[in-house]
């Protein structure tokens, strides 16, 4: 991304959060501030002038796989609290909602991005009346010159925790490097931690038809400045992360994905392609 300017693709994924919520319905992910921090009028004049409803396939699959991801990570979340985990960082956070409508009072949320990404988000925060709860620590680092361990500790982040770690929408735009240092960071906290991450599997494996698409996207991301660059079959990603400390597993695909979110679905929401897949991963616990 750009260095001084809040991350376009933040917004893009924002406004197909909201949008899922007017347009497929029964939304699979319910998030009633996802509208309300873009603006309602800004949602439904985009929503009338991207012609929502009867977009492309491969525009609701990208949707779809939006919420699913979402849904994944709160999911996961909310087993991570049952089980006594009280930590939860957001890294790449951008305009995600969950600690505003957060249900855990005890649960402290660490919220990571671009500083220039987080001072945007505040502006839309106090527009939309959205107030900042007590038990948010925003954590601003700029990747180009500080490390993550660096921001956190600075946000007075507990790395002994337990912690839960979602990273939506943000592995593919990393390099491996980078992406190998998160992981160890992750790895590297209190035993028994989790992480959930979107992750893409290389273009190649696609069909004609899913690289066109792709193509299409890949287009889009790299004209606003953050282009994809890291992609994952699911046999090589396993091992990265079990040399960072983690080791116990949940992959899911596209046919995954749709049997646990999408089945039964009237007007055919639903995922496909390479980048939809998704990566729930533990560190040892306690007990070994």
């Amino acid at each position: 991304m750009q260095i001084d300017k809040a991350s376009r693709t933040a917004y893009r994924v924002a406004m197909r959060r909201a949008m899922h919520q007017l347009v497929d319905a029964p939304p699979i992910f319910q998030d009633p501030l996802a509208v309300q921090i873009l603006g309602e009028d800004e949602v439904l004049l985009a929503t009338r002038d991207a012609g929502y409803k009867r977009q492309n396939a491969g525009s609701r699959s990208l949707r779809a796989f939006i919420a699913a991801r979402s849904r994944f990570a709160e999911d996961q979340l909310a087993s991570a609290y049952m089980t006594g985990k009280r930590q939860y960082l957001i890294l790449g956070a951008g305009l995600d909602t969950f600690a505003y409508r957060n249900p855990f009072a005890d649960l402290h949320v660490f919220e990571v991005d671009h500083p220039a990404t987080q001072e945007m988000k505040r502006h839309r925060l106090q527009k939309a009346g959205i107030a900042i709860p007590d038990n948010l620590i925003f954590a601003p680092v700029n990747f180009e010159g500080e490390s993550l361990t660096n921001g956190l500790q600075r946000a007075g982040f507990d790395f002994s925790l337990e912690t839960f770690v979602s990273c939506l929408g943000v592995i593919p735009y990393l390099t491996l490097e980078a992406i190998t240092d998160t992981l160890a960071v992750v790895g590297g906290m209190g035993r028994g931690s989790e992480m959930v991450f979107d992750f893409g599997l290389p273009p190649g494996s696609a069909g004609v038809a899913e690289r066109l698409a792709f193509a299409m996207l890949e287009k889009r991301v790299a004209a606003a400045g953050e282009p994809f660059r890291t992609f994952f079959h699911t046999k090589s990603l396993v091992a990265l992360m079990q040399t960072q400390g983690f080791h116990r597993f949940e992959v899911l695909g596209p046919k995954e994905i749709n049997d646990r979110y999408f089945a039964d679905r009237s007007d055919g929401l639903k995922v496909g392609g390479t980048l939809a897949h998704l990566m729930h991963g533990a560190t040892a616990l306690p007990d070994g």
